[in-house]
């Protein structure tokens, strides 16, 4: 698989101007991935990121606390899955949660976060678009 240079998933969580590498790199991601990991799989994950977004609305410290601890469930999910499917993914993911977290301010941790959500996003729909089941 492919790796995202550590700079794209800079802009990407850190840049409003980089939506490009945002969907080139969930492009090629997506279709990757199509092959090897499931919905449900994706999902997972993607419900927990969901969870967070809806937190960071009403509690930020508590939302911040579970993004934290995305990464332990991230790796769990790694260990449990079969297949590669799920560490590929993680491999994208687990250094953009990593950028977010170095955010230092609340407003500015807000906006990367809601980047790394679309980041995300935009991989679950091109993983649906190019036939993940």
């Amino acid at each position: 698989m492919a790796e995202i240079p550590t700079q794209d998933i800079q802009q990407i969580i850190n840049n409003d101007e980089r939506a490009d590498l945002i969907v080139k790199h969930a492009d090629a991601l997506g279709c990757e991935l199509s092959r090897s990991l499931n919905t449900s799989q994706i999902r997972a994950l993607f419900g927990e990121v969901r969870q967070i977004q809806g937190q960071m609305r009403i509690d930020h410290k508590k939302a911040w606390r579970r993004l934290h601890l995305l990464k332990p469930k991230m790796a769990y999910r790694v260990k449990r899955a079969p297949g590669t499917g799920v560490r590929d993914l993680v491999k994208v993911l687990d250094p953009a949660v990593d950028e977010v977290l170095k955010a230092k301010d609340e407003g500015s941790q807000k906006k990367s976060f809601q980047r790394f959500v679309e980041f995300f996003e935009a991989i679950l729909a091109y993983h649906k678009y190019y036939g993940g089941n």
